[in-house]
């Protein structure tokens, strides 16, 4: 899948499960430092109380097969990578990139 644009039924599948597999590794650092890690319609947000009030919102952008953060006054826009096998931001992995940036926001 290369050099080949993905199909829309490729794409959507391909974002469910990085959006589950992002949310699925975000869910014993939510537990430790108190935020929220919900999907709804296909969006992921994590919600922040602690130390001020944030939501960094995940969602997919079918018309140019990307899926876009918007965290931290920020919008990351993430691709495939066929060599990662994941949607990625400059070798970056969208549950790598989340991860991060809720270390960021919580001060850890």
């Amino acid at each position: 899948m290369a050099d080949e644009v993905l199909s829309e039924q490729a794409f959507r599948v391909m974002v469910d499960e990085a959006i589950e597999s992002a949310r699925h590794a975000l869910l014993d650092l939510a537990d430790a430092e108190g935020f929220e890690v919900e999907v709804q319609g296909g969006v992921l947000n994590l919600l922040f109380e602690e130390p001020t009030e944030a939501r960094f919102v995940v969602s997919p952008n079918a018309p140019v097969r990307q899926i876009w953060v918007s965290a931290m006054v920020r919008s990351f826009k993430l691709s495939w990578s066929p060599a990662l096998d994941a949607f990625a931001l400059d070798g970056e992995t969208l549950a790598a990139l989340l991860t991060r940036l809720a270390h960021l926001q919580i001060g850890r």
